[in-house]
């Protein structure tokens, strides 16, 4: 069979079922509103063919920006999810090397982040051994002065010393960050989460739960640095 014909046969089962079904669009007013039904007016659009338009269009953009809400809801009942698991797993931590490999964990396989790092500020010979990088105030005021004055987290691309000084060799591979300072009483370090994609971190998007992860943290971090 031609496709001419298959055409034909199908547009005759599509007239014979509406003919028999004829209030099968009032059940089904989804397919009326995508339905193209010009008014024979000639060559001028007529008035109610144009609102109709109008009304398709309006509604094809409040769908997307519905779906668009929608899914960012859903998006942040698993950020919620996660971060509810590691502030209560944060809760349960005896010591500061079980406290980094909570954060690590977390970072690494529930939030499946590329690239982390906790960087603590004091002496490596008195702090516990932990997989969070040490380093002296004056040495973090060298390289990333920046980042330690900021009151927020900060996203976006950094110098290079700035991407090792975070994320050690790997930070070569780095494209960019988001970061925020950990500060309570007293500066504590920095936490850093990074992506490969120069464009992932950028500094309009929101840090809402990085930062309340650093709130956590703050407030559970001086216990086990004591």
């Amino acid at each position: 069979m031609s496709e001419e014909k298959q055409i034909d046969s199908t547009e005759e089962i599509v007239r014979e079922f509406l003919l028999n079904n004829p209030d099968f669009l009032d059940h089904n007013p989804d397919i009326l509103e995508s339905l193209s039904l010009p008014h024979n007016s000639g060559s001028a659009v007529s008035l109610v063919e144009r609102q109709v338009g109008v009304m398709r269009d309006r509604n094809k953009e409040m769908r997307s920006r519905l779906d668009n809400m929608l899914a960012t809801a859903h998006d942040n009942d698993l950020l919620f999810e996660k971060t509810k698991r590691l502030v209560l797993n944060l809760l349960e931590v005896k010591n500061l090397p079980a406290m980094v490999e909570t954060i690590y964990d977390s970072l690494g396989k529930d939030f499946a982040i590329d690239f982390y790092s906790l960087t603590l500020l004091g002496d490596e010979k008195t702090l516990p051994r932990t997989m969070a990088r040490v380093a002296s105030t004056e040495k973090a005021n060298e390289q990333v002065s920046t980042l330690l004055g900021s009151n927020r987290a900060v996203c976006g691309v950094l110098r290079e010393e700035e991407m090792t000084f975070l994320f050690g060799e790997k930070g070569l591979q780095v494209g960019s960050v988001a970061a925020v300072p950990l500060r309570y009483d007293n500066l504590y370090g920095i936490l850093a989460v990074g992506n490969a994609d120069p464009n992932f971190y950028k500094s309009s998007m929101g840090t809402l739960f990085l930062s309340y992860i650093a709130e956590v943290v703050n407030r559970i971090l001086p216990r086990h640095l004591s």
